[in-house]
């Protein structure tokens, strides 16, 4: 058996027939989703292959991951890899709920606008939205739906969902989230954090992950690893042990268990073993400020929302978006409004945010 010291990635020039069938060079500013795997993960899925591990998480690497996470989070961590975003909160939120359980959200998050119902149909559960400045909920807007525990003719709210960062690419800081908490736990709910760009949170307000998740009170976290490098796979984090029940069950029940689950975790280990997600975060939240100061300079443009980590959101005449967007892919976000949404990733690159600047300006100026 070969000592696992001596493993190394494949030739990249192995055999393949697949046919590479994009432009490797293309950029957009549509999603972070749309950007590659980072090498530094390909070459850990490489080593991770070869042999027989045990399947469904008995494999070393899956074993080796919870002393990851609690590096991060503390010694009373948990994770359990699951195979996407959706996945994961419909997961942890089911495990901090009853059935006839509810989950106070802002009307902007992921769980109420993009994930097709799955919180509800999948999970069984009622949300709870709340109109909320740039994406965060504050302990006055929970209120607005906490109430009505003893009516049975109630969902009763059991937990609040936050995003960290919110979907309107704003970072909530430590104290905000422990406010947030304390008043949840207060009223006897618990707290989930959707954390699908938390790296991109933690390299905006240059602290520890832990300082605004466990620290700050946050009972499960929905760690994010695709919008920063990964190929595939997304973890549930147990912060507070006693605030959940049957999560291996819960994790099977939903479909999200990977059979290959080594393949998961050792791309989450090269992750956070070292600062490679830190990095990337920190990379994408800089192109982001690169952006987002270029497009100011452009006269009728618009920037909606505080830039703090990778997104850029901005007002401009449809016409002009509608024309750029044959050059860069990138959404409306509220089309009717003229709401465009700029996303950057770990290999976004000045030269294509200096690019993507000036055919913006072009356009503007064409009008």
């Amino acid at each position: 058996m070969a000592d696992p010291a001596t493993l190394t990635a494949p030739d990249a020039a192995g055999r393949t027939d697949a046919v590479r069938r994009h432009d490797p060079d293309a950029r957009g500013f549509a999603s972070d989703n749309y950007a590659g795997v980072h090498p530094e993960i390909l070459a850990a899925i490489a080593l991770a292959n070869g042999g027989h591990q045990v399947a469904y998480g008995g494999d070393d690497y899956t074993a080796h991951l919870t002393e990851v996470f609690r590096a991060h989070f503390g010694p009373r961590a948990e994770p359990f890899p699951v195979f996407n975003g959706t996945g994961a909160n419909v997961v942890a939120l089911q495990a901090l709920t009853e059935r006839w359980g509810a989950v106070i959200c802002a009307d902007s998050a992921h769980i109420n606008v993009d994930e097709c119902g799955a919180p509800e149909r999948v999970g069984g559960l009622k949300l709870l939205p709340v109109p909320a400045e740039h994406g965060k909920l504050t302990p006055g807007l929970i209120e607005r739906e906490a109430f009505g525990f003893d009516d049975e003719h109630r969902a009763q709210p059991q937990v609040v969902s936050i995003t960290q960062t919110t979907e309107l690419g704003t970072c909530y800081t430590p104290d905000e989230i422990r406010a947030v908490c304390d008043h949840a736990h207060e009223r006897g709910m618990t707290v989930h954090l959707d954390g699908s760009r938390i790296a991109n949170a933690a390299a905006s307000l240059g602290v520890p992950l832990r300082e605004f998740t466990t620290d700050a009170g946050v009972d499960v976290l929905s760690f994010g690893g695709t919008k920063n490098g990964l190929l595939f796979g997304e973890c549930v984090v147990v912060l507070n042990p006693d605030a959940v029940r049957a999560m291996k069950h819960l994790r099977k029940l939903s479909m999200q268990l990977a059979s290959k689950m080594r393949f998961v975790s050792a791309q989450f280990e090269a992750l956070l073993a070292g600062d490679l997600w830190l990095r990337g975060a920190g990379h994408a939240n800089a192109m982001a400020g690169r952006l987002a100061a270029g497009v100011r300079d452009v006269p009728g443009v618009e920037v909606l929302h505080p830039v703090q980590a990778n997104a850029v959101f901005a007002a401009l005449p449809h016409d002009v978006a509608t024309r750029l967007q044959k050059q860069y892919r990138f959404y409306f976000w509220d089309e009717a409004a003229g709401v465009v949404r700029w996303m950057c990733s770990f290999d976004t690159t000045e030269a294509d945010v200096d690019s993507f600047t000036a055919a913006l300006a072009e356009e503007m100026g064409k009008r």
